[in-house]
């Protein structure tokens, strides 16, 4: 290599090497530089991080849950607080035990908390159960019983759902193995004590679902899934040993559900044949529910379950059946997804909805007279307003109203929409509507004052609450993504009230109207948290190190008045400070020639 000849790198020899092969074999032998030496350049390739070791802290107290369950779940008090007491014991219990280091194994006869569910279609079970799971923060899944086999089959086996955890964790085998498994249409796999057909399949179902449901090791292999078998090949292939990864369902919940329907009867005729106490009065009563809140292990098993499932589903919660009311009042809920959906279906066209409260009670109406409980409030809104999510994209419409005729008229309503779309009626319709929805949003968030307040550590004072109601109004949020959006506003210029303090050395307090003014300016996009800590700086730096210098003051409480006129706001601390100075020169002045002409 010559003197001044540099080192050739991988891309050089690369080159050189394609060169004399093209020459040799033809154009289309090529060398991938990557295949050669590592350049200097490359950069260095790490491992992706290992994921940190799952520490279950659950701290969370029954009527904690109850309370977040009432702001999405109408009705169900009972159920509720069943729910939420056994859920939470669960999963204290283990965050306990691992806390004390203590061996579940060593508890003989330990009994989980599993919780089987009655209660008529559209009830919300599985609404409720996903609420529950995702403010624990584990994991969920959901099957439906009428798809099981006893041995399995793909997509059926009652062990793909405990598997199915691990996804849900992100793969996380620790955080899955306290997941909630949640099974739904469990009434059907009940024999009628049979020994053919369906029946043989339906007891052999319950007794698959025994061991999982209790303590069990379940191989996260499958023996039908090629990408399993696969998997296991390469590791043999690299390790030259067998892999086996099991999940563990001594720490998983399972809660089953059911509309159990037929059930009644068999708890009518234990209850006719009981003349004591209370049952003669029941059985005059026409409501199915009312007998179903009654039920019995004995009950269940003469259903068709045998004996050892009923055993392993300690707790029991009946759903009541909803009425028109509380139809309405779900259309009504502020963190009730139907609504919301539905004006995003709008919005991703453009389009803001809205849903006069007239109309709110029609569909609810209509919905109830499915009798499909909280499905017909999709099915009744769908069928209203189809034609016009199917016309409007095409128009340049932005704002429109559901209202009472918009359901009772919707092809004259929607022709008159397409004729004559910037009317000023449309307009004033829309507003009007606004204006009430964010009445009511006010009046919820008084009505449920004391429990925000409690949730988010800080007052929920007038201003919020109209700027919550206001935001909500104007985007599209369940109120309490609204309420969590000005307490990370709020605690985020709390770090910047403290970071300015720690930094210069002076102690800045923003009164309660600065505080909401600069929440609202954040949230509406007038001004970032960045340009408002420069502000600051800008405003208030020099004026109050001057102040601090002079008169030795070093806390400030800055108003909205202050934060909007900060020259004015110095100036007076400082005319204030100076003459406060100058009196009491004065007064010790004073003092002291008093004091010579008493000595005179």
């Amino acid at each position: 290599m010559g003197k001044n000849q540099k080192m050739p790198n991988s891309n050089d020899i690369a080159k050189e090497l394609s060169d004399f092969l093209s020459k040799k074999f033809g154009a289309q032998v090529k060398i991938v530089p990557s295949v050669l030496l590592p350049d200097e350049t490359t950069p260095e390739v790490k491992p992706p991080p290992k994921k940190q070791e799952t520490k279950i802290n659950f701290s969370i107290k029954p009527e904690e849950l109850v309370e977040h369950l009432d702001q999405y779940i109408i009705k169900q008090d009972k159920a509720k607080s069943i729910l939420a007491t056994k859920i939470c014991t669960h999963f204290n219990r283990i965050s306990y035990m691992k806390e004390k280091s203590l061996d579940f194994n060593d508890m003989v006869g330990r009994i989980k908390n599993n919780v089987l569910i009655l209660g008529p279609t559209g009830v919300g079970k599985t609404y409720m159960i996903k609420l529950i799971a995702k403010k624990i923060g584990v994991p969920f899944v959901k099957g439906d019983a009428t798809k099981f086999s006893e041995t399995g089959y793909v997509g059926g086996d009652v062990e793909d759902l405990v598997r199915d955890l691990l996804r849900e964790a992100d793969d996380n085998l620790e955080l899955a193995q306290f997941g909630i498994v949640y099974i739904d249409e469990i009434d059907k796999i009940a024999s009628s004590n049979n020994s053919f057909g369906h029946d043989i399949s339906r007891a052999g179902v319950q007794r698959a679902l025994l061991k999982p449901m209790e303590d069990t090791d379940i191989e996260l292999k499958v023996a039908h899934d090629p990408i399993s078998i696969m998997e296991d090949i390469d590791h043999y292939r690299k390790t030259g040993k067998k892999q086996k990864r099991v999940i563990n369902t001594k720490n998983i919940l399972f809660i089953m559900s059911g509309a159990f329907s037929e059930i009644t009867k068999i708890i009518k005729e234990r209850i006719t044949q009981n003349h004591m106490g209370f049952s003669a009065n029941i059985v005059s009563q026409k409501d199915d529910n009312a007998f179903l809140k009654k039920v019995k292990s004995e009950d269940l098993i003469n259903f068709g379950f045998e004996s050892e499932f009923i055993g392993r589903l300690p707790v029991n919660a009946v759903l009541e059946p909803l009425e028109e009311n509380d139809l309405y009042l779900i259309l009504k809920n502020p963190n009730n997804p139907t609504i919301l959906g539905k004006k995003l279906d709008f919005f991703s066209y453009g389009i803001n909805i809205n849903f006069e409260d007239k109309a709110l009670r029609l569909l609810a109406k209509f919905a109830y007279s499915e009798k499909t409980g909280a499905r017909g409030l999709v099915s009744a809104i769908e069928n209203a307003i189809l034609d016009f999510e199917k016309k409007l994209p095409s128009t340049n419409i932005e704002k429109f109203s559901v209202t009472e005729e918009v359901i009772n008229y919707p092809e004259k309503v929607l022709n008159e929409l397409i004729e004559n779309p910037h009317h000023s009626k449309w307009v004033e319709i829309f507003d009007r509507i606004s204006k009430e929805e964010e009445e009511w949003i006010i009046q919820f968030l008084k009505d449920n004052i004391t429990r925000f307040n409690k949730r988010y550590n800080f007052k929920l004072n007038s201003e919020k609450i109209n700027m919550a109601a206001s935001i909500y109004s104007s985007n599209i949020m369940d109120i309490d993504k609204v309420l969590d959006k000005i307490k990370d506003t709020y605690d985020q210029v709390k770090k910047i009230e403290q970071y300015y303090s720690d930094t210069h050395g002076v102690k800045v307090n923003l009164t309660e109207d600065a505080m909401d003014y600069i929440i609202d300016q954040h949230i509406n996009g007038s001004v970032g948290l960045d340009a408002f800590y420069k502000k600051l700086n800008k405003d208030f730096e020099y004026g109050l190190k001057l102040i601090r210098e002079k008169t030795g003051i070093t806390n400030f409480d800055i108003s909205l008045e202050s934060l909007l006129d900060s020259d004015s706001y110095l100036e007076n601390m400082i005319r204030k400070e100076f003459r406060f100075q100058d009196e009491k020169k004065e007064t010790i002045e004073d003092k002291t020639e008093t004091k010579i002409i008493e000595e005179k």
